[in-house]
């Protein structure tokens, strides 16, 4: 099978390197030699002149996939589908990227219990979820004079949730705020819930 008119046409469509990723292909590539991957082709280290030759004959593209190795690696195949993957790829790997939502919860430096535990139990779920929890205690005019017992509450809030979180930051006055950031701590939660089940599951077994 030989190139024909179709493999030309290709190779001089692809526009300059500058039009493109930076990535040299065909003509482009100016190593002497280099190694060639890729679908029916026989891996292995070839003169770049056979290595074009065998791409022009299965009417695709010579491809310098990693210029940095010794000698280059090259990978035949079709330039545009190899674009289209890359971006697939690239695309899939924003999807799995994780967004870093972080949750806002406000105390007063004289929260009560029933609302102390409200808010905890918030805290526990937006961690679960993955996000981070950002506390605060707002101190409203004279309420400053409580700053310690801000303070205290945090880290007592910090404590409470040490199962299901790391401390990012301890508590910080900033203007009438003190805050305190947490993170989740994925593994910890995961592997509680996962010996609860165990615990749960050797319960309910039937005796000998």
């Amino acid at each position: 099978m030989n190139g024909g008119p179709k493999a030309k046409k290709n190779r001089n469509q692809r526009g300059g390197k500058q039009d493109r990723e930076e990535l040299a292909i065909n003509d482009e590539i100016r190593a002497p030699e280099v190694r060639l991957v890729g679908d029916n082709v026989e891996e292995g280290i070839y003169p770049i002149l056979k290595a074009l030759k065998i791409a022009e004959e299965l009417e695709l593209d010579l491809i310098e996939i990693a210029p940095m190795a010794k000698p280059p690696v090259c990978k035949i195949m079709d330039y545009q589908k190899y674009q289209f993957q890359q971006k697939k790829k690239l695309k899939e790997q924003k999807a799995k990227a994780t967004k870093v939502v972080v949750k806002e919860i406000r105390f007063g430096p004289q929260t009560d219990e029933h609302d102390y535990n409200f808010k905890l139990k918030h805290a526990i779920g937006f961690l679960k979820e993955g996000a981070k929890v950002k506390s605060y205690v707002f101190f409203k005019g004279r309420s400053i004079l409580f700053k310690e017992q801000g303070e205290v509450l945090l880290l007592r809030f910090a404590n409470d949730l040490e199962d299901y979180a790391k401390v990012d930051q301890l508590p910080v006055l900033e203007g009438k705020r003190m805050t305190i950031m947490l993170s989740p701590k994925k593994q910890a939660s995961k592997k509680k819930d996962a010996d609860k089940a165990k615990d749960n599951a050797s319960e309910t077994e039937p005796g000998d």
